[in-house]
């Protein structure tokens, strides 16, 4: 027999999706769909979520005003691994509880990192802009093979990302406030500071949070660290690098390219830095593969049954834990 708990989507993809529709309504009767695709926050999402016991919410902002205008809440079944958009404190205040289940997409993630590892080394995007211009060049590229590869934040993607890398050969620094011996000693990893990492590594992929400690990670200062001829890649979120610093370094050559997942704000506004030869754009596609959004629809689906009063330590709150 369907449960008929009043339910919200408020996820605009989540609601689109045949299979994830079916599968909750298999399990729930009253089920309230974004059909019309309305991007909801504020007063919006509590008119929409007005009646329901449990959501399913995926970027909509869930705050302490939201919270205290939906009395009859009791469960947010989180759609997607980052938990930025929630204030975890004031779901807690008002005994909210929350399904969520980390690193669902860490594969869909690491190998769009890998991509544009594999890209900017080989040049892909300036002899793509070449030949669309009409230019027939052989640029010089090279190999990923054997380089030394910085994973900033060593979570769910970092340690997924690691084991492609090591099929390249590649010599894998990992910065992260944590430890992870085992893990570390399985693949011949080196935990080093962040300075160091920096300095050392030919490709530098961030995989962090954004909180008020990670914003601006990689600072003016940072950037100047890094080799003249290494690459830095962000599928984790936006804020987390000096987007005016990145387009200075690009465009003197102080800095060989960069491939941004996420930018800060998004859609991103600085066309500066979009039309460099040497910057990689793609539209927050790291988690979108169809195999990462039916795993995390059906982890928020669970989510709505298997739950908790956030605490500090739920979902991980840690500086480096990644997303």
């Amino acid at each position: 027999m369907k449960n008929d708990t009043p339910i919200a989507v408020t996820s605009r993809s989540f609601s689109r999706h045949p299979i994830l529709r079916g599968e909750l309504l298999e399990r729930y009767s009253n089920v309230r769909f974004n059909d019309e695709g309305l991007s909801l926050k504020g007063d919006a999402l509590v008119e929409f979520a007005r009646g329901c016991k449990k959501l399913i919410t995926a970027l909509e902002p869930i705050d302490e005003d939201v919270l205290s205008r939906l009395p009859e809440l009791e469960v947010i079944g989180k759609y997607g691994v980052g938990h930025d958009m929630i204030d975890k404190a004031a779901m807690a205040r008002h005994g909210v509880r929350l399904g969520w289940t980390g690193g669902v997409n860490r594969r869909s993630v690491a190998e769009l990192a890998l991509t544009m590892m594999i890209s900017l080394l080989h040049e892909v995007p300036r002899a793509n802009l070449d030949i669309r211009n009409g230019h027939w060049q052989n640029r010089l590229g090279r190999q990923l093979t054997g380089k030394t590869v910085g994973i900033v934040g060593c979570g769910h993607i970092g340690k997924d990302l690691t084991p492609l890398l090591k099929a390249f050969d590649c010599k894998v620094l990992v910065h992260d406030r944590r430890d992870f011996p085992e893990f570390y000693a399985k693949y011949d990893v080196q935990a080093v500071d962040l300075e160091f990492l920096l300095r050392q590594a030919d490709v530098v992929t961030l995989h962090l949070p954004l909180t008020e400690l990670t914003r601006n990670i990689i600072s003016r200062e940072r950037l100047a660290g890094m080799k003249p001829e290494a690459i830095l890649i962000n599928t984790a979120r936006g804020g987390l690098v000096d987007e005016q610093a990145l387009k200075e370094a690009l465009r003197e050559g102080r800095l060989a390219g960069a491939g941004f997942d996420v930018f800060a704000p998004e859609p991103p506004e600085d066309p500066e830095l979009l039309g460099l030869p040497n910057f990689l754009a793609t539209s927050h596609i790291g988690g979108s593969s169809e195999e990462a959004i039916l795993a995390m629809g059906r982890a928020a689906i669970a989510g709505l049954d298997e739950n908790e009063i956030p605490s500090d330590a739920y979902p991980p709150s840690y500086l480096f834990e990644g997303k």
